[in-house]
């Protein structure tokens, strides 16, 4: 792909761990991820969020935010929330209130353009540095065991690059597909070996070589019958699906459970914007490039006030080695 990004990325030294004291599962996933990214000791953060809210309103988070900023080192460019919920600022996600800040004027009207993105397809290795913004990352911890999973599958993305497909699908939801446009027409990349697949379909089934699924549905069908590769990023461009314990739309921790490694939803109605969504070619020009999911999703959404980024943060399976 023309025009990929450096190589260099984000390094394990980079990323602060938040853990949330009040959730058992959150204080034992969040030092398992540690030891498994070798992480150093002083970048974990610790707050306490009782009672598990899907919301925080935007004191509650002001507060949050200078508890965790506090705490942080110097040299941090990420920090990873280790927990599910709280997952929304009000009509923000809590990714986005961390790393551009709380837009409360969206909440008036959450179907108008949002704040751009100053990191949106950026080759910065440093937003930090360069942009003054820290990214941020969810990791979801309903269950110890699937939190592992999901940990070791990142970690083992960055030991070779495994031939792979990445599925881009047109579906019969014709709203939801607003960012079809810019999918990549179907192709070979042999360096990488990837193939791509533009389809017109509602679901792909019985694959066991996914890198990328990218669709448009208010529920993806047959996730069961896949096989995610490490460090496989799916997300489903719907209303909802960064509501991660709502049920009115599919959920983006189906994604993570069925195998992949991060995803993307909105938690509030974007209306259909491509902007709010991880744009496709983007997406794939920065993590062929070598760049880590977080980067590689952050890059790809030009107004993510209404999106949550979750996953693992580090993994990277086209970094060269």
């Amino acid at each position: 792909m023309a025009g990929s990004p450096p190589a260099t990325g984000l390094q394990p030294a980079q990323l602060a761990i938040v853990i949330n004291d009040d959730e058992p599962n959150s204080v034992a996933i969040g030092e398992y991820y540690r030891q498994a990214r070798d992480i150093p000791a002083r970048n974990v953060v610790h707050v306490n969020i009782p009672g598990k809210p899907h919301k925080l309103t935007a004191d509650q988070f002001r507060h949050l935010r200078n508890v965790i900023d506090l705490q942080l080192p110097a040299g941090i460019q990420a920090v990873l929330m280790v927990w599910t919920a709280p997952y929304a600022v009000e009509c923000n996600s809590i990714t986005s209130a961390y790393t551009l800040g709380f837009d409360p004027g969206l909440c008036e009207k959450p179907c108008e353009p949002s704040k751009p993105s100053p990191y949106f397809n950026a080759a910065s290795s440093r937003p930090r540095n360069d942009f003054g913004i820290r990214l941020s990352m969810l990791l979801p911890t309903e269950s110890v065991e699937d939190a592992k999973a999901l940990i070791m599958r990142g970690k083992a993305s960055g030991f070779r690059v495994q031939p792979g497909t990445a599925y881009y699908l047109v579906t019969s939801e014709a709203a939801r597909n607003s960012r079809s446009v810019y999918f990549p027409r179907s192709m070979v990349l042999p360096q990488q070996q990837l193939t791509i697949r533009t389809l017109r379909a509602d679901s792909i089934a019985d694959v066991k070589d996914v890198m990328i699924y990218q669709t448009g549905k208010a529920w993806v069908e047959q996730l069961d019958t896949l096989q995610f590769l490490p460090g496989a990023l799916a997300d489903h461009l719907t209303s909802v699906g960064g509501d991660l314990l709502g049920t009115a739309q599919m959920s983006s921790l189906r994604w993570l459970e069925a195998g992949a490694t991060a995803s993307y939803g909105s938690v509030s109605e974007p209306c259909n914007y491509w902007q709010k969504f991880p744009h496709p070619t983007v997406l794939l020009k920065h993590y062929l490039g070598g760049a880590t999911a977080i980067e590689a999703y952050w890059r790809s959404v030009a107004w993510p006030a209404q999106g949550l980024f979750i996953g693992e943060p580090l993994a990277a399976p086209y970094r060269p080695h």
